[in-house]
């Protein structure tokens, strides 16, 4: 290629003539810049037509916990600008922290308006003093003005939320079947695990194999307890293969007798 190159370069030198520049057709050029330009100015005529203030906030949702003034309040103190320049994804965050607000989905409503669509908490558990948790054992309140005293009541240290939750929708369906009705799971600081039942039995899981004592308490004790709930204190599941029963009279019946309950709850 380099060859080809230099002879053509010798031949160009023999006759005399040079390549031709290039012309730039600067009229056409001049013609497409200022279209770009007129596009350019439009767009932002157009922006700025659009970008009118926001007048009004169209609220939607089932409220039980919200009321609508406080999602007109977190819009208003978060709009700078007109409608076309709001952000909206900073506003779906200024609601979204209201207290039993879920999520938020925001939109913009030619030509004044701002559309939000709410979604409210709902609360599955209680969690500790006054503590509330979704069903997808998040903590989206601790300290709750009303603790709704029907719900389970779910306990354990900070941060633990959703293993204590995770337990407590693992069994509590299982625990219906058996005819017995799961109230509410606590996990203590040693990391100790107790069930507690309608009539205030407790089962005591422990620290140790917890999956699999519970799957033995369902299997084996459910269907003592189910029949005489009303007799018992307590079911002890800290056993290698058996289980013991506190009953009402403080005499205890033991199913594994050879056996003392592991330390470790």
């Amino acid at each position: 290629m380099l060859a080809f190159w230099k002879k053509r370069n010798r031949r160009q030198a023999r006759s005399g003539t040079a390549t031709p520049a290039p012309v730039v057709n600067w009229r056409v050029a001049g013609v497409t810049a200022g279209v770009v330009a007129s596009f350019a100015v439009a767009a932002l005529l157009l922006m700025l037509a659009l970008d009118r203030p926001v007048r009004r906030v169209l609220v939607e949702g089932a409220f039980q916990r919200v009321s609508p003034p406080e999602i007109e309040s977190a819009v208003v103190d978060v709009v700078h600008g007109g409608l076309a320049s709001v952000n909206l994804d900073q506003v779906r965050d200024s609601i979204e922290r209201i207290e039993w607000v879920d999520r938020a989905v925001v939109r913009r409503h030619w030509p004044d308006a701002i559309r939000v669509i709410v979604t409210e908490q709902v609360a599955a558990a209680r969690w500790n003093e006054a503590g509330l948790l979704n069903a997808r054992g998040e903590l989206f309140i601790r300290n709750a003005r009303y603790v709704p005293p029907e719900l389970p009541l779910l306990q354990g240290p900070d941060g633990s939320e959703r293993i204590v939750a995770r337990l407590y929708l693992e069994a509590q369906g299982r625990l219906l079947e058996a005819g017995l009705r799961l109230t509410g799971v606590q996990l203590d600081e040693r990391g100790a695990w107790q069930l507690e039942l309608a009539n205030g039995v407790a089962v005591k899981l422990g620290r140790q194999s917890v999956d699999a004592r519970l799957e033995r308490f369902i299997r084996l004790a459910s269907p003592l307890v189910a029949k005489r709930l009303a007799e018992i204190n307590y079911v002890d599941m800290r056993y290698t293969n058996g289980f013991s029963v506190g009953w009402n009279s403080r005499s205890a019946l033991a199913v594994a007798p050879q056996e003392v309950a592991t330390p470790d709850g």
